[in-house]
């Protein structure tokens, strides 16, 4: 493994068990203990994970959201797979609001070759964008919030108010059929709740994992999302409990052999 590879299996092993030792580490990845030591200390200078004596454990917690870094190291092929579904939802022309998040910049990323005007949410995003042609990009301003780099405050929410969208493509961080659509960060989610306000559907993009999950603000009820994009299991009770609301639910097509 390389770098990067070893430093996402130790975030996705401690999310699945919560603690691992130097060891087993060294074990699973076929480094040195003084590599994966390595590996440790930089992956808990980005909070990832907290070292203790022997190993690591997990700072994941119920009410703080996993720092950007750690985040974009999860989960990527089915955040690919979720990017391509909801890119295949948008018609040549569209306008769009692209929210934050790593599984947004996964869209970003599937929005090449495509001719849309997209305002997208955070930098992240932004530069995901800038370099497609067919991309007309309009930026809402505002503050940016460091790491995530998403914007924030009255500019962002006053420019989104004077906008009109086709689509809000929305990545929360948890979704439940009570809650509706909620995410961590306060400021984040007066933006969200702009552009769910400004945009004529509302396409929510969810990893298995954000079903079921509620996190401290609330950015709209279910019954402003038009359709949920995402990898859970169609029998799972996590979907059945949307469709119950009337929440149209799709998920990617299954990948080629």
């Amino acid at each position: 493994m390389n770098v990067r590879e070893r430093h996402k299996f130790v975030v996705e092993l401690l999310v699945q068990q919560n603690r691992a030792t130097v060891a087993e580490l060294a074990r699973a990845t076929g480094a040195s203990e003084m590599t994966v030591r390595r590996d440790l200390e930089v992956l808990e200078s980005r909070g990832a994970l907290r070292r203790v004596r022997g190993g690591a454990v997990s700072s994941r917690t119920g009410g703080v959201e996993p720092p950007y870094a750690v985040r974009a190291l999860s989960g990527t092929p089915a955040k690919e797979r979720l990017a391509r579904t909801v890119v295949g939802l948008l018609a040549d022309g569209e306008t769009v609001a692209l929210d934050t998040g790593t599984t947004a910049v996964a869209v970003a990323r599937a929005m090449a070759g495509r001719r849309l005007t997209v305002a997208p949410l955070s930098l992240h995003a932004a530069y995901a964008l800038s370099d497609q042609p067919g991309i007309r990009l309009v930026m809402p301003g505002g503050q940016v919030r460091a790491e995530e780099l998403s914007f924030h405050g009255h500019t962002a929410v006053r420019t989104l108010g004077e906008l009109c969208f086709d689509t809000f493509v929305l990545g929360c961080c948890g979704v439940d059929p009570v809650q509706g659509a909620t995410a961590y960060d306060l400021d984040d989610v007066q933006v969200k709740r702009a552009a769910v306000a400004a945009a004529q559907r509302v396409v929510l993009v969810a990893t298995a994992d954000k079903l079921g999950r509620t996190a401290l603000g609330r950015i709209c009820p279910i019954e402003q999302v038009t359709l949920v994009v995402t990898d859970a299991p169609a029998d799972s009770p996590a979907v059945d409990a949307l469709r119950e609301r009337g929440v149209d639910v799709l998920h990617p097509a299954p990948e080629a052999d």
